[in-house]
């Protein structure tokens, strides 16, 4: 800044002093003619007298008068400055470095009007949090503002002093420097852009979940008005929210909304779910929806198919829920109550087809289950396993760590009892075998990638097929050929035992994996007391025709006595919180598989009177493991979802990397609040 005002007093300097410069140039121009020629020097003579005068004048006198000019015009300008800028319609103002209103223009004087303060970050804390400017090099801080049910958008640059004002204390507390602020009011803008994205449409598909069982369970002569009823409900509903419904089929419809009534059906939680269960002429059966919403996209086609993915979300958790998509962000909406069984095997029959033309399309197929396996996981894999050999391809099982509770099913696949030794591979060794276009690899009993045990398998191959009884989460595996997921299921082996009954006529399950199939069952099904149905009784009538031994099973899975105590100590000091949910901690040392005990455990909690659901935590492998798990009366998926897992209504799970007194803290804060909001009824 020196510098260049030195630079403005030097061209300034010449500019006066150029009458002299120009006298001397006459003066040598008259000399060098009269030497070429006299006659010409004195012709030129009275000209050069008559120049140096002028210059004379111009250099004494004109000198003072353009000076004098030249400030009153830099005064006038200074003046006019000074009125631009104080009467500018944009809020203006120069701070000092600790955030005090030094000058302001008049359109910042009303802004500011009833404020005695002339603190701008007390009056307005957002700047606060943004900070000042501490240099000139950071450039211009920006940040809106609300201020008096105004909106801002504000700019602030570090204006440096010139050195004739340094030391003075112009700048504040936190040295030298002026700070200058910009105040653009856009609160109408932002009224506009509201009244813009309120408008946006939300697109939506809504589908009856038991629509045919529904019309079975009633007379005949009722069916129309059963099912008039809930096309009623439906359009009074998303009339309210001045949207439009068109129905696509009997069960499925069509519906859009504007986004501003999109928060009303937040607020109340997509009351249709409950209000439709009301629907009764007769029926036996309650009647549940299933709600996908898609909205945030760049065009209506493209919130058409974040609606179609969310609609498949909610069938794929069981249905009873609503589903909203926004780009990123998916949330989740009722899904309290559990899920219906559907009687016909039509679904089971097609995805048998479909993985048999899979299967028959590659070279080898590669079974793989979640981390840390168990019986439900490597049983799946094992029916796998015996479908792809029967089609004459080579198969393998990814399994990395054996835990106790599944090794002596894992012994009988031994070489003596006609089993490859190379069944069972490391998730290194299935890495280099897998081949990209002639590998097939199957996902049991999990669909999140980041759980299995080799997520790197999942990129490596073009086809993976997912076979799955858990309930569909946000981050579950994506672009798989063959989806097969049902949360009715009791279990993965149930699943694969439907599968193989319809992939072919030549399917001869051995023994060892009945067993294995049978024992998936029977453990996810606490010994047939949860989540069982009927098609969970007929897989496991075929499964023991196929050769299971109930003995046999039973055998291979009794407990050692130190974890018979071990599960008994976390019963003795279970903590029941808020009267209902009872939580356990299982830290025993020494276990082989602590995560499979802390799971018995919570099973057992539930047989104690006035306990809603139980919640058991285990120290393992770095990580707390909690184990959740209900009868009825509470959705353990949803609390275990806000903790980061997932599962079933009456079985789910969470692995949390904090402590486990922190876990504990958030377990309990977690309950405490999904009840306050009634999400655990």
């Amino acid at each position: 800044m020196k510098g260049k005002r030195e630079r403005s007093h030097v061209r300034l300097s010449l500019y006066f002093y150029w009458p002299l410069f120009f006298w001397i140039g006459m003066i040598l121009c008259q000399v060098l003619v009269f030497v070429a020629d006299r006659r010409s020097g004195l012709l030129m003579l009275p000209f050069t007298a008559a120049g140096s005068v002028c210059c004379l004048l111009l250099l004494l006198y004109a000198r003072r008068r353009i000076r004098s000019d030249l400030l009153d015009f830099a005064v006038n300008y200074t003046q006019v400055q000074k009125a631009l800028l104080h009467d500018l319609a944009l809020p203006y103002g120069v701070l000092d470095t600790s955030g005090q209103i030094l000058w302001s223009n008049g359109a910042m004087k009303e802004v500011f009007a009833e404020e005695k303060r002339k603190d701008v970050l007390q009056m307005m804390p957002e700047l606060a949090k943004l900070g000042l400017p501490q240099t000139e090099a950071e450039g211009v801080r920006m940040t809106t503002v609300t201020y008096r049910d105004r909106i801002f958008r504000t700019e602030m640059n570090r204006i440096p002093l010139p050195e004739d004002f340094s030391g003075i204390g112009v700048g504040g507390e936190g040295g030298d420097g002026l700070i200058a602020l910009y105040m653009f009011d856009e609160t109408d803008l932002e009224g506009i852009r509201q009244e813009m994205e309120g408008g946006r449409m939300v697109a939506g598909y809504l589908y009856i979940d038991n629509f045919d069982d529904l019309m079975q369970s009633v007379e005949e002569v009722r069916r129309s008005l059963l099912a008039a009823l809930i096309d009623r409900k439906i359009n009074r509903y998303f009339g309210q929210a001045q949207g439009i419904v068109k129905a696509l089929e009997r069960d499925r419809y069509l519906f859009a909304i504007e986004q501003r009534h999109l928060a009303e059906l937040r607020a109340d939680k997509f009351s249709l779910l409950e209000d439709v269960k009301t629907v009764s002429i007769g029926n036996d059966m309650t009647v549940t929806l299933s709600i996908g919403m898609g909205t945030g996209g760049e065009s209506f086609a493209q919130n058409f198919e974040y609606a179609q993915i969310a609609i498949d979300m909610a069938l794929g958790r069981g249905g009873d829920q609503a589903v909203l998509k926004e780009k990123d962000n998916i949330s989740y909406f009722g899904g309290k109550s559990l899920s219906v069984e559907k009687n016909t095997r039509v679904k089971a029959r097609a995805k048998a087809q479909a993985l048999r033309e899979l299967m028959m399309g590659c070279e080898n197929v590669i079974a793989m289950g979640h981390r840390l396996s168990d019986i439900d996981s490597l049983g799946a894999a094992a029916g796998v396993y015996r479908a792809a050999v029967t089609m004459g391809k080579k198969a393998h099982i990814v399994l990395n760590d054996v835990i106790s509770s599944i090794r002596p099913m894992k012994e009988r696949f031994s070489v003596e009892d006609g089993y490859p030794e190379d069944l069972f591979l490391t998730s290194a060794q299935a890495l280099e075998r897998a081949d990209k276009e002639k590998t097939l690899v199957v996902v049991v009993d999990v669909n999140r990638p980041q759980l299995t045990e080799c997520p790197e398998l999942l990129s490596k191959v073009e086809r993976v097929v997912l076979l799955d009884h858990h309930r569909q989460s946000s981050d579950s595996i994506e672009g798989a050929v063959l989806s097969y997921v049902e949360p009715y299921a009791s279990s993965a082996c149930e699943l694969i035992a439907e599968v193989l009954q319809y992939i072919g006529d030549g399917v001869k399950i051995r023994p060892p994996e009945a067993d294995a199939l049978f024992a998936g069952i029977m453990v996810d099904t606490n010994n047939f007391l949860n989540k069982t149905g009927v098609r969970t009784f007929e897989a496991a009538a075929f499964l023991r025709r196929s050769g299971a031994d109930i003995t046999r099973v039973r055998k291979l899975f009794r407990d050692t006595l130190e974890e018979h105590k071990a599960r008994a100590d976390v019963v003795r000091s279970a903590e029941i919180f808020e009267g209902a949910y009872a939580i356990g901690v299982n830290d025993a040392p020494g276990l082989e598989s602590p995560t499979v005990i802390g799971a018995q455990a919570a099973n057992e909690l539930l047989d104690v009177v006035g306990v809603k659901a139980s919640f058991v935590l285990t120290p393992f492998q770095d990580q707390i493991f909690v184990s959740a798990r209900s009868i009825d009366e509470v959705n353990v998926q949803l609390v275990m979802e806000r903790l980061g897992g997932g599962g079933h209504l009456s079985i789910a799970g969470a692995q949390l990397p904090f402590t486990l007194e922190e876990t504990r803290e958030a377990l309990k804060q977690t309950l405490h609040k999904m009840q306050e909001e009634g999400e655990l009824t």
